[in-house]
């Protein structure tokens, strides 16, 4: 394989992530319109943008790069059990890290029902599943297998993971140092992902690990932050002292993570 054909194949792969994602939340938007409510829309945009992105990423391999998408890390789907427990137990350890190690208070941000509904719905169906799935399809089936292709698996693992960290960079009103510690931290769990796939031999199982590092960390779990803002999500554990209670009501919720807050 020529480096041209590589190169093209992988900014042809993100071309087909941003393309899914702009037609499905562009599809979303047009139920919107017509009153369907936000979180019913969110989970319509969560299933054309990876059911899209899969559709153009067999047509992209198979009539441009004229590669078998199984030749691609994307086999017959199935899942092990054994990536469905590392998914869940990778960021509960981190949670429990903040929990533990921590001091922080929970406070509710005042969301409705209808409020609660469209973040979760977002945070599982598009930014969860979705967006974790498609990004797996892209970075570590469609990139890391043309690298591995044409050089070695070094650069077939590195690279993508360096871009897969840029891409949570560009349009992010992000510091300088905010920028380089999430390019930092992209790039780690891009090669954790990278290493799930290639020992599994497919991105389905680093996917499932993807999607729930995205569901609980980012996707309407408990957002970490200083402060509590408009983007505090769900989280079902209220810290009382030095000891945690289920309340009956879900309500949204921050950790700080200073000595004190304004």
């Amino acid at each position: 394989m020529s480096t041209r054909k590589t190169i093209g194949g992988a900014l042809g792969a993100i071309i087909v992530l941003i393309v899914a994602q702009i037609l499905a939340q562009l599809v979303a938007s047009l139920f919107v319109l017509v009153k369907i409510p936000e979180g019913i829309c969110n989970i319509i945009a969560g299933i054309i943008y990876v059911g899209l992105a899969f559709v153009l990423s067999e047509l992209f391999s198979k009539r441009l790069l004229k590669i078998k998408i199984e030749n691609l890390g994307m086999p017959k789907f199935s899942i092990k059990a054994k990536w469905i427990i590392v998914g869940v137990l990778l960021p509960v350890i981190v949670k429990a890290v903040y929990l533990f190690f921590f001091s922080g208070k929970y406070v509710s941000s005042g969301m409705n029902s209808n409020q609660i509904f469209s973040t979760l719905s977002a945070g599982i169906a598009f930014t969860g599943i979705a967006a974790g799935f498609v990004e797996e399809m892209v970075f570590r089936g469609v990139i890391l297998n043309l690298l591995k292709e044409k050089w070695n698996i070094k650069v077939a693992v590195l690279i993508p993971s360096v871009l897969f960290g840029l891409v949570h960079i560009i349009g992010m009103d992000f510091s300088i140092i905010s920028s380089l510690l999430v390019l930092i931290a992209g790039t780690m769990v891009g090669i954790m992902f990278s290493m799930v796939a290639i020992e599994s031999g497919s991105v389905w199982n680093s996917g499932i690990v993807h999607s729930l590092w995205n569901i609980l960390i980012i996707g309407g779990g408990l957002s970490i932050s200083e402060k509590a803002d408009e983007y505090s999500e769900l989280f079902p554990i209220q810290r009382v002292g030095k000891k945690y209670r289920i309340p009956k009501a879900p309500f949204i919720a921050y950790v700080r993570t200073g000595k004190s807050f304004k």
